[in-house]
C-alpha cells in the first residue's frame, strides 16, 4: 500500500530535502520512510542525498600493491613496497572533520513565525498555533530557541506599559481563534478566542467559543469573572473584532 501524507507533512519533507538533507535524516526528523519521502523528492524534482553509499571519484582499493618505482607506478594513496614509497594509507592522518549544519523544524515555518511575532505572540502563542492549524511535529523547545534566535537578529520594538491598581482594571481582547473539530458536523470550524488580562498582575483567562453575538459575549465576561475570582472596577475592550 502506498502511504499518502498530509500537505503539512509533504511540505515538511520537501522543505527539508531541498536543505539537501539525506533520506536517513528526513526519516529520523519527521518519522516518514525513507522509500515514501524519496517518492515525493523525486516528484518534487529535488535531488536525493543518502539513497546510496557511492565510493568517492578516483578512489583504488587498499588491497592494490605497488612494485615499482617507474611510470606505471601507482598512486601515492595507495600502498607501496618500496622503501622511499609513500606511507600506507592506514598510517596517514585522518582528515579533520566536517561539521554538518543543522536546520531547524521551524525553518518551513518562518513566515507564520514571524507573523505571530510582529502580533506581539510569545513562543508558547505561535507554537499553539502552528499545532492547531498547521500540524506541526516539532516541540515547543524547538519554536522557543528559534523565536529567541529571530529576536536577537532585530532591534526590539518600543511600547508603552500601563500600571493599573489591583482590581482596577482588566482589558479584554477578542478576534480569530484556532480551526476545532466540531462535534455536531465533524468538521473543522474556526473559532473566536476570548482574553480577558487583570492589568495589575497580568493574569488573563482565554476561552474559545463558536461566532456568537451579544448574549454569548456577556456569557464569557461572566465565566472569566468567575475564574478570576472577582470583578474588576474597569473593563477596557482593546480593538476587539466584531463577532
Amino acid at each position: 500500500m502506498v502511504n499518502v501524507l498530509s500537505e503539512e507533512k509533504k511540505q515538511q519533507v520537501l522543505a527539508l530535502g531541498r536543505l539537501s538533507w539525506s533520506l536517513r535524516r528526513i526519516e529520523q526528523e519527521t518519522g516518514v520512510r525513507r522509500e515514501t519521502a524519496s517518492r515525493y523528492l523525486r516528484a518534487d524534482g529535488v535531488e536525493l542525498r543518502g539513497a546510496r553509499c557511492r565510493r568517492a571519484p578516483g578512489s583504488r582499493a587498499a588491497s592494490q600493491v605497488s612494485t615499482g618505482s617507474g611510470p606505471d607506478s601507482k598512486a601515492a594513496s595507495e600502498v607501496s613496497t618500496d622503501l622511499g614509497g609513500a606511507v600506507a594509507a592506514s598510517e596517514r592522518a585522518p582528515p579533520a572533520p566536517t561539521r554538518r549544519a543543522t536546520v531547524s523544524l521551524c525553518e518551513p515555518y518562518r513566515e507564520t513565525i514571524e507573523l505571530g511575532l510582529s502580533r506581539g505572540l510569545n513562543a508558547m502563542a505561535i507554537w499553539q498555533e502552528l499545532v492547531d492549524e498547521q500540524g506541526f511535529a516539532g516541540r515547543y523547545s524547538s519554536v522557543k530557541r528559534f523565536v529567541a534566535h529571530s529576536r536577537g537578529t532585530g532591534s526590539p520594538e518600543a511600547f508603552c506599559v500601563i500600571v493599573t491598581a489591583a482590581s482596577e482594571e482588566a482589558q479584554v481582547d477578542y478576534g480569530t481563534g484556532p480551526m476545532v473539530r466540531d462535534q455536531k458536523t465533524g468538521k473543522y470550524r474556526r473559532t473566536r478566542l476570548f482574553v480577558m488580562t487583570l492589568g495589575y498582575s497580568r493574569k488573563s483567562v482565554r476561552l474559545l467559543c463558536w461566532p456568537s453575538g451579544s448574549r454569548e459575549w456577556s456569557e464569557l465576561h461572566e465565566q472569566a469573572f468567575r475564574r478570576l475570582g472577582g470583578a474588576p472596577r474597569t473593563i477596557v475592550l482593546d480593538t476587539c473584532e466584531k463577532a
